[in-house]
């Protein structure tokens, strides 16, 4: 089969397709007769991208393997194909969600530990039902609090292939306005490489010494010890009996 075929078919079938589509997947696409070699899928995908670079849509990597994608610089005149306005997320949500992305896992705990303030049971109902965050575990303490870990949905949704790809927070201004105290909390986790995906038999995650996370965590940790409490009770930032709201 010739290599501009192979290039048709793999562009018409993610177009077809409306979700990500790996490796994998493609190659299923061919019976075992005429099945390319993966590097040849390969090279017909890296093909794909560089004629995406001046149209309007573009070839893009994820979690969940490629997809085709309206170029982001042309996003305020495609989104008036929809009447409905795009959904604006509260501070408090953006807080927690970024806690979970840059040092997870952790408890609900741990997260109002860093705001100040209790962490509202409808922002981690939302960000679950957005399929964002997940429960991979349980902190073996009295009560047992869930430890939360962001999932493949969250990185395909911020266009990343994985927590490697999640920006420096040197490069996102917004959390220095907002809040700079959550900023310095936040690179004090993030300082080290974090990465998604099925971790090999050997991997190990690096976690609380009282984290006891599930059987086959779709996540690896490579960073700083979370939800270390004070020992000493005067120094531990009580968390306001105040409750976020979106």
């Amino acid at each position: 089969m010739n290599s501009d075929l192979i290039k048709k078919i793999i562009e018409g079938a993610l177009l077809a397709a409306g979700k990500p589509l790996d490796l994998a997947r493609l190659e299923s696409l061919f019976e075992d007769e005429e099945r390319p070699p993966r590097d040849q899928i390969k090279a017909a995908l890296e093909e794909i991208e560089s004629d995406g670079r001046n149209r309007g849509f573009q070839l893009k990597e994820i979690a969940s393997g490629y997809r085709l994608q309206v170029n982001q610089e042309l996003s305020t005149w495609v989104n008036r194909l929809w009447d409905e306005k795009p959904k604006r997320y509260s501070r408090a949500m953006l807080e927690t969600l970024s806690l979970i992305a840059y040092r997870q896992p952790l408890t609900r705990g741990d997260i109002e530990l860093v705001r100040g303030v209790a962490v509202s049971s409808d922002i981690i109902r939302t960000l679950q039902e957005r399929d964002w965050v997940r429960v991979v575990g349980h902190r073996d303490v009295p009560g047992r609090p869930a430890l939360y870990a962001t999932t493949k949905q969250f990185l395909d949704y911020f266009n990343l292939k994985s927590l490697e790809h999640l920006p420096a927070l040197s490069e996102i201004k917004d959390f220095a306005e907002l809040d700079p105290e959550l900023e310095l909390a936040l690179g004090v986790g993030a300082s080290a490489n974090v990465s998604l995906g099925a971790p090999a038999a050997n991997d190990e995650v690096v976690a609380n010494e009282n984290d006891v996370l599930d059987e086959d965590p779709t996540f690896a940790l490579d960073q700083q010890l979370d939800g270390v409490v004070p020992t000493d009770p005067e120094e531990e930032p009580q968390p306001s009996s105040a409750q976020d709201h979106e």
